[in-house]
C-alpha cells in the first residue's frame, strides 16, 4: 500500500469512481470557506513567531482592529489573543459581489517554545500590526561562560 492509500484510501482505477470519491472532500471544503461568512465559526489570525536573544516575539495584522477590541492573556508557555473585527456598513449577502475580508470574532493561541516573563511582556499595536514582546525566562536564557584553562 502506498503513502498516499494510507493517506486517503484506497485509489480505484475508474475515472468516474475517483470523481465521486473526491466530490465530498471538494463540497466539504467549500463549506468550511463560506462557513465563516455566515457568523458560525470564529476566524483564526495568521502569526509570525520568533526569538531574539532576549524575546519570544509574535507578530500578527489585525488591521481595523481597535486595542479596547483585543485581549491578550498570557502563560509561562502560551499566548491567547482574542478580538473582534466590525464592518462599518450594514449590507447583505446580496449587495457583495466579493466578500473575502472576514468580519467578527477571532482568536488564536500560540504555544510558546520556552518560559517567558508574563510581567514584562509588551504588546504594541503599529499601522494594523500587532507585536507581542514576551521576555525569556531567565532560567532559559543562554549564557556564556569563560573558560579558563590551566597550566598544570
Amino acid at each position: 500500500m502506498s503513502f498516499l492509500e494510507k493517506l486517503i484510501g484506497p485509489i480505484s482505477k475508474g475515472k468516474s469512481e475517483n470523481k465521486v470519491m473526491l466530490k465530498p472532500k471538494i463540497e466539504e471544503e467549500k463549506q468550511k470557506e463560506t462557513d465563516w461568512a455566515q457568523g458560525e465559526t470564529e476566524g483564526q489570525l495568521s502569526v509570525d513567531v520568533y526569538q531574539t536573544p532576549a524575546d519570544i516575539v509574535i507578530k500578527s495584522t489585525i488591521a481595523g482592529v481597535k486595542p479596547e477590541n483585543l485581549d491578550i492573556a498570557i502563560t509561562n508557555d502560551m499566548v491567547t489573543i482574542r478580538g473582534r473585527r466590525e464592518t462599518e456598513e450594514d449590507l447583505g449577502k446580496d449587495d457583495y459581489f466579493y466578500q473575502e475580508c472576514y468580519w467578527g470574532p477571532f482568536s488564536r493561541s500560540v504555544i510558546l517554545p520556552v518560559d517567558v516573563q508574563t510581567d514584562k511582556s509588551l504588546a504594541t499595536l503599529k499601522n494594523g500590526v500587532l507585536t507581542i514582546k514576551l521576555p525569556k525566562s531567565e532560567k532559559t536564557k543562554t549564557k556564556k561562560i569563560e573558560i579558563r584553562h590551566h597550566e598544570e
